[in-house]
């Protein structure tokens, strides 16, 4: 931090990345070093080979340039330990080491290939041990200029040559024109980005058909992704640090913290025992949820016996089953669903594993246990749902009889409308019906298909008005405010403990980025050192780091100076704009996106553990969106949003205890 300008460009690494990779070739080549001194001294004056005086010259001359490789390398480690991620200036001398680095793979590649000659011409007669080190010293070389040619393609920035000098001067003052400039230079860098991004998301996408809806995902995905870190000059040890700092930073302030209030009873029901009712209809609906995966999920969570118990039904035909409306593509899934939900062949009305951007499978079956027409989908798990999940921007929604703005997730929306073209129009729910006329209607998800559950419900609600919807897992910035407090009447979100997915929103993301910036603006530590505390941290625990601040040393107007460098034209961006006012937040630039329905919040019941081997207790508490405007760094923000994981804490708490749990620890697979 600054990303470093080498060769006219900005590279995604920074002048103090260099100390671990430096370190390690430090120590390759002090290794090489020692052995090729040792073979000379125990050789000298008796290489009498055909080629040993050839092989004298060649050892000579490789210690010395391995000396002054090694003491290039001693500088670089050196000074990149140097100042903190914000104060660059002790490093100011690393890119001029790294040119003469790089300048010294030069006579590197030309030694590798005359010892490479003398092996294959000269060295008939030589001891096998000498031949050997030769082939070694070529082959390491070799391997080295290789690492180094994947070094530069990994941190190459394709945007990095985005330059001011590029743009036309402005015929305004000097502040005015200043302002003009970096306008432009950020208009033009967000287009190159945009138009990178959506390169890449065709490359990667391409097997998927190139029609226009989907270009159009393309492209808005590409314009949500490239413009995020776009304003920052932040590379992704930056960014590594900063999440580091900011977990230790959040378990400081939760230590300190007095206990939330918690709410014993749902918003809409005075009843004590509603959260336990609640909690035992989520675990019964929750193994629906899972099954929506198909057999990738059940063999994931049965590893042992998942494969023995499928294997006899994976390879049967499936044209049998004339009473399974429009199913697609059921393979091993149709197995794996009736393993996991115990329910039988004629129970299902229709299932579709058909995957499309925004188009996502779904299955329909009667649950005869709590008297329900199910509906079931699937979350993320393709690359296709994927782009349906990127999908970010908001869309109108037509609601009736709901006041206020009407509006949500695009991708998850129109994901949301496809099953319920697929339920209505092609009659699925009729004929489910028209078999159990009394039954109530009951929609679920996890994750993408939560989202998909709980907006389906929503445009379901006016023709069945008894319908409920359990959202497991459910992505944040779902649906707007008049929409979540009109699905608190029949929707009901389960979250546990630091999930991400259910704090994922643009406004949240903004916000982590701004605290990000803060976290590594403020540090005065080197990098290396936050990211050595912060791994052992996270692997191990122990008490987070009270590092010091820059505000220790600094005055406090110098840390609103950007973090881009004295040549940047960014300074005038909201982002950092932004970091000038502790108490204000900054102006929100994207609509406010909300969880759906009723939240029951699943957290850990006592003292948080402080590594990621530590067992876990849990306790289920009604809860507010507000509790999930942050994104909270953990080792378990991703294990806690897996289906397996929720569903083995449901049923823990519902079979042992309805409030509490004692489970084995959070990387333990739990068999469904």
């Amino acid at each position: 931090m600054p990303a470093m300008v080498l060769l006219g460009r900005r590279w995604r690494i920074a002048s103090d990345d260099l100390v671990f990779p430096g370190a390690l070739e430090l120590f390759i080549r002090a290794v090489w070093w020692i052995v090729t001194l040792v073979l000379y001294t125990n050789h000298q004056g008796r290489f009498d080979c055909q080629g040993g005086a050839n092989l004298q010259y060649y050892l000579i001359v490789l210690l010395v340039l391995l000396g002054i490789i090694i003491l290039t390398l001693c500088a670089v480690v050196y000074l990149s330990a140097q100042g903190s991620i914000m104060s660059p200036g002790p490093r100011r001398s690393v890119p001029a080491l790294v040119y003469v680095r790089a300048l010294l793979y030069v006579p590197e590649l030309v030694w590798a290939a005359l010892g490479a000659v003398w092996v294959s011409d000269s060295s008939s007669g030589c001891e096998p041990a000498e031949v050997s080190f030769v082939i070694g010293a070529v082959v390491s070389s070799w391997i080295i200029l290789l690492s180094m040619v994947v070094g530069v393609l990994v941190v190459f920035d394709p945007l990095g040559s985005v330059r001011s000098s590029s743009l036309p001067d402005v015929p305004l003052d000097v502040r005015d024109q200043e302002s003009s400039r970096s306008s432009q230079i950020f208009s033009t860098a967000h287009t190159l980005a945009s138009r990178v991004w959506e390169s890449r998301l065709r490359l990667l996408c391409c097997c998927v058909p190139q029609d226009d809806s989907h270009r159009a995902a393309f492209s808005s995905i590409a314009q949500l992704v490239s413009g995020f870190f776009l304003d920052t000059d932040l590379v992704p040890s930056d960014i590594a640090a900063g999440l580091s700092l900011l977990h230790q930073e959040q378990d400081k302030v939760q230590r300190c913290r007095d206990p939330e209030e918690v709410v014993t009873h749902s918003p809409s029901s005075p009843r004590r025992d509603d959260l336990e009712l609640e909690l035992e209809k989520a675990t019964h609906f929750m193994q629906f949820a899972a099954a929506a995966y198909g057999w990738p999920l059940y063999i994931y969570s049965n590893p042992l016996t998942g494969i023995c118990k499928l294997s006899g039904d994976c390879c049967r035909s499936h044209h049998v089953e004339p009473d399974l409306v429009g199913g697609e593509h059921l393979g091993c899934h149709f197995s794996s669903i009736l393993q996991s939900t115990g329910l039988q062949y004629r129970d299902f009305i229709h299932i579709s594993f058909h995957n499309q951007i925004y188009e996502i499978p779904f299955f329909v079956a009667l649950d005869h246990e709590r008297e329900a027409v199910l509906v079931a989908v699937r979350g993320t798990l393709s690359l296709k749902d994927v782009l349906t999940d990127l999908s970010a921007e908001c869309e109108d929604l037509s609601v009736e009889g709901v006041s206020g703005t009407c509006y949500a997730h695009k991708g998850i929306s129109q994901a949301a409308h496809y099953i319920y073209k697929r339920l209505v129009k092609d009659g699925i729910l009729s004929q489910a019906f028209s078999i159990a006329p009394e039954y109530k209607l009951v929609i679920c998800g996890h994750s993408l298909g939560a989202g998909a559950a709980a907006l389906l419900a929503v445009l379901l609600r006016s023709t069945h008005p008894t319908l409920q919807c359990y959202a497991f897992s459910p992505p944040g910035g779902l649906m707007s405010k008049a929409l979540a407090d009109y699905s608190k009447q029949f929707v009901v979100s389960v979250v546990l403990g630091k999930d991400l997915v259910p704090r994922l929103s643009i406004p949240n993301m903004e916000d982590l980025k701004r605290r990000l910036l803060k976290m590594v603006s403020n540090c005065s530590k080197p990098k290396y050192k936050i990211l050595l505390h912060g791994c052992w941290y996270e692997l191990f625990g122990g008490t987070p780091d009270d590092f010091p601040t820059e505000l220790e040393t600094r005055p406090v107007e110098m840390l609103n100076q950007p973090l881009l460098g004295e040549e940047s034209l960014f300074r005038r961006s909201s982002t950092y704009q932004s970091l000038s006012y502790d108490e204000s937040p900054p102006r929100p630039t994207h609509p406010p996106l909300f969880l759906p329905g009723r939240i029951l919040y699943i957290t850990e019941d006592g003292p948080e553990p402080r590594h990621c081997f530590s067992q876990v207790r849990y306790r289920a508490e009604w809860s507010s969106e507000g509790s999930f405007s942050n994104v909270l760094i953990s080792p378990r923000m991703i294990t806690d949003h897996m289906p397996d994981v929720v569903l083995r804490v449901l049923r823990s708490l519902t079979h042992e205890h309805p409030f509490a749990l004692c489970s084995s620890s959070t990387s333990h697979l739990n068999v469904i």
